[in-house]
């Protein structure tokens, strides 16, 4: 027993110290539909929709959608084959105690190992406030300009399916 509590100890410290390699993503808009930002404050939402509005808060690990907008996971399928997305069953974000939207709040895995997040690479499909369709993949959480909570994604418009 005590050598399985002491394996675990060491297995905590050796992934506390591990330091990320983080991606060479740059804050703000990149060349190919991709934006990264930053949502490192822990006391304020990082508001954004590359698709003309702010539909998308950001707040260190949690994303929601504005009121009026909604979400739904279509999971990890390759993002240039979603050309059409479902008209219906949009999931809003609940704004209680502890706010959140439930297509998106599980957009993450944690290893215990390395302490770090890693995105499933599911993607998301937006209804805005005003109506409007958008799909959205998160690529990366780190940043070097940042460090935790610099989101990279990648975005496009897109039309509903019949």
């Amino acid at each position: 027993m005590a050598a399985a509590f002491l394996l675990l100890v060491a297995s905590l410290l050796i992934g506390s110290f591990t330091k990320p390699e983080f991606p060479p993503y740059q804050l703000g808009l990149h060349a190919d539909s991709t934006y990264t930002l930053d949502a490192s404050r822990g006391d304020e939402w990082r508001w954004w929709g590359g698709w003309g509005g702010a539909d998308i808060g950001f707040r260190r690990n949690h994303i929601i959608t504005a009121p009026g907008a909604g979400a739904i996971d279509l999971g990890p399928v390759p993002f240039d084959s979603v050309a059409e997305l479902p008209a219906s069953g949009y999931v809003p974000t609940s704004f209680a105690a502890d706010t959140t939207n439930a297509a998106i709040g599980k957009w993450y895995d944690y290893s215990m190992w390395s302490h770090l997040l890693t995105s499933k690479h599911h993607v998301y499909a937006i209804r805005t406030a005003s109506g409007a369709l958008a799909k959205f993949q998160i690529l990366a959480y780190y940043c070097r300009e940042v460090g935790a909570a610099c989101y990279t994604v990648r975005y496009k418009t897109a039309r509903p399916r019949d």
